[in-house]
């Protein structure tokens, strides 16, 4: 896995990541101290409304940024947001207001949902050949686990010699790091899209409609509501199930580290299982074991023990549902289409994570979790029931069809061939629609 950081540009890129992940961390830790020192008793409201505006954030900026990131210089688009990233961050410790935290927290966000999907399309440019690609969509996973682990350990370590509006300096240090990281790498140009005139509204969207209209990827956003079920039900109530077991808040790390280390070891084998395993029976797969350990727990009385294992299967469940994502993307897009395609995935799945943490929260306080278990348990199924419902088993590497709007002489015509011909599809300007689904 390590040998595709030989590749130097995905070397840069990896690091940026990487970095900007732990200032990230950081920033996590202190903004809910600072919002404890605004609001006091009010922090939890605060947090929940920021995380509200998060979710607004990446919805709505993405397919934005997306739908237009193809006129862009791709290098001075990272870098920019980076640059607003470091900003907005050496900003925050002088706020006393919980309104300029929201404006500021909106616009760090923003920010970082135009600058992921760009990232992420950026990857499979770099690394062509799916092998190596498959190695870096693990990596980025172990740097997930790792920043989730890791972040709150330095935070705590750096707590105690420094106040917590210093981490805020420490995560401004990172995005100018991921910044200059950027800046050093050499990103392939992008090829030149043919110039078609869409509306403001088409061209925004366009990104979803591809997305929307490719059977595999519905597939995939289903899989997506599974693994925002699992997820939130642990990271929603991790603290509330172990201190209700009267444990203390080293329990709650260890519980979420298990959960993290799960996900890590699912990250390693990953590549080598997707050589001889399709992506379609291992994600499903992921989504299913969500499904069923949510329901186990739901009927049975927890323990440490129990709660443990359970946090480990699920990690190991999520990675199986949200690494192969990628691939998926890059074969089902044209390169010109691919940032805006990338920005679809990070709304829509986006929007799967603002069902979830709802019915993980507002549950768990009203109903116990029990019935929290059993309602993500519901919802993780309804997943795996629309993407075997959705996403064919079987998936030519050729798809036949026609074009009888074309002329004779058009150029697809000509390279494919007139009346019924096949080639690798997908949904893009000559191609609307999947064959067989209208």
């Amino acid at each position: 896995m390590l040998g595709v950081l030989a590749h130097r540009t995905y070397r840069h890129l990896f690091a940026a990541q990487v970095i900007a992940l732990v200032g990230t961390g950081l920033a996590t830790v202190a903004l809910g101290l600072l919002a404890y020192e605004i609001a006091g008793a009010d922090a939890g409201a605060v947090l929940g409304t920021a995380l509200a505006i998060k979710m607004v954030a990446y919805i709505g900026i993405a397919p934005v940024v997306g739908a237009y990131a193809d006129r862009l210089p791709r290098k001075g688009l990272l870098v920019a947001m980076d640059l607003v990233r470091a900003g907005v961050a050496l900003v925050l410790p002088f706020v006393d207001a919980v309104w300029q935290v929201y404006a500021l927290i909106f616009l760090l966000q923003s920010a970082s949902a135009a600058f992921t999907p760009t990232f992420q399309a950026t990857i499979p440019e770099i690394l062509p050949e799916e092998e190596d690609y498959t190695n870096a969509l693990s990596l980025s996973r172990l740097a997930y686990d790792l920043e989730s682990l890791l972040s709150p350990m330095l935070a705590a370590a750096l707590l105690s010699v420094i106040s917590f509006h210093w981490l805020f300096a420490g995560t401004s240090v990172g995005f100018a790091a991921s910044a200059l990281l950027v800046v050093t790498s050499a990103l392939p140009h992008r090829k030149a899209a043919a110039k078609v005139v869409e509306s403001v509204w088409r061209k925004t969207t366009r990104g979803a409609r591809i997305y929307l209209r490719t059977p595999r990827l519905v597939g995939l956003l289903a899989i997506t509501l599974a693994a925002a079920a699992g997820s939130a039900m642990v990271i929603v109530n991790t603290v509330v199930i172990v201190k209700g077991m009267g444990r203390g808040q080293e329990d709650v790390a260890l519980a979420l580290a298990v959960y993290g280390g799960g996900s890590m070891l699912v990250a390693l084998v990953l590549p080598r299982l997707l050589r001889r395993v399709a992506d379609r029976t291992v994600m499903l797969g992921g989504a299913a074991v969500l499904a069923f350990v949510l329901a186990a727990m739901a009927a049975l009385a927890l323990s440490w023990p129990a709660l443990l294992a359970g946090w480990l299967v699920m990690g190991m469940g999520y990675a199986l549902c949200v690494t192969p994502g990628g691939r998926l993307l890059r074969r089902s897009s044209n390169e010109p289409d691919r940032p805006a395609l990338f920005a679809a995935q990070f709304a829509l799945s986006h929007v799967c994570w603002l069902l979830a943490y709802p019915v993980a929260g507002q549950i768990g306080a009203l109903a116990g979790m029990a019935t929290t278990f059993a309602a993500l348990a519901v919802l993780a199924l309804a997943g795996v029931v629309i993407a075997l419902w959705r996403w064919p088993r079987i998936e030519p590497d050729k798809l036949g069809h026609e074009h009888p709007e074309l002329p004779a002489d058009h150029p697809h015509l000509l390279e494919h061939g007139s009346g019924h011909h096949a080639h690798a599809y997908v949904i893009d300007d000559l191609h609307s629609h999947w064959p067989g689904r209208g």
